[in-house]
C-alpha cells in the first residue's frame, strides 16, 4: 500500500457523501489518501493521534471537514505545520454560513486555506492539495494540465450546444 499523501478527516459519518468527493478527485490524479471520521469536540484525542501517526507515515496535506462549529480544521491546523485545507460542511439553519466562518476566520500564524461550502469545495480541496504536492512531482502537475485542459473542453461543448440552439 502506499503511503497517504494526504489525510482527509471529517467530524461525523453525515458528512462522508461530501468528503467522498474529495476522495474521488484525489483517487482520479492517483494520489494516495488516507480517510476517516474523527471529531475535534467529541474525540480530540483521536484527531490529535491521527495527525501526529499521519505525519510520521508521510502525510504532505490534510484535507478536514465540518460543520456547524467547524474547529475541526483549525484543531488540526494546531497540531501540524504542514498545510489544511478546510472544507465547509452545509449543516444546520445558516446553510453552512456558520461552517465557512468558523473555518477561515483562523488566528494569524495557524492558517487554514478555505473553500467553498460542501461537494465543490470538497472537490477543490482535493485539487489544491493535489498542485501542493505538484510542486515537487512533475507527474502529478502534467496530470493537473490534463484536468483543466478536460475542464475548458466540456465547457466548449456546452457553448457550442448552446449556440447551435
Amino acid at each position: 500500500m502506499e503511503r497517504p499523501l494526504v489525510g482527509i478527516l471529517m467530524g461525523s459519518d453525515s458528512d462522508l457523501p461530501v468528503m467522498r468527493e474529495c476522495a474521488a478527485v484525489l483517487e482520479e490524479f492517483g494520489v494516495p489518501y488516507e480517510m476517516t471520521i474523527s471529531s475535534a469536540h467529541r474525540t480530540p484525542e483521536r484527531t490529535k493521534e491521527f495527525v501526529e501517526e499521519a505525519e510520521k507515515k508521510g502525510t504532505r496535506v490534510f484535507i478536514a471537514g465540518a460543520g456547524l462549529a467547524a474547529h475541526l480544521a483549525g484543531f488540526v491546523a494546531a497540531h501540524t505545520t504542514l498545510p489544511v485545507i478546510g472544507v465547509p460542511l452545509e449543516a444546520g439553519p445558516l446553510k453552512g454560513m456558520d461552517s465557512l466562518l468558523s473555518t477561515v476566520q483562523m488566528p494569524p500564524g495557524v492558517p487554514v486555506a478555505t473553500v467553498a461550502i460542501g461537494k465543490a469545495g470538497a472537490r477543490n480541496a482535493a485539487v489544491l492539495a493535489a498542485q501542493i504536492l505538484a510542486t515537487e512531482d512533475a507527474t502529478l502537475r502534467q496530470k493537473l494540465k490534463e484536468y483543466r485542459r478536460r475542464q475548458a473542453e466540456k465547457v466548449r461543448e456546452k457553448a457550442e450546444a448552446v449556440e447551435k440552439g
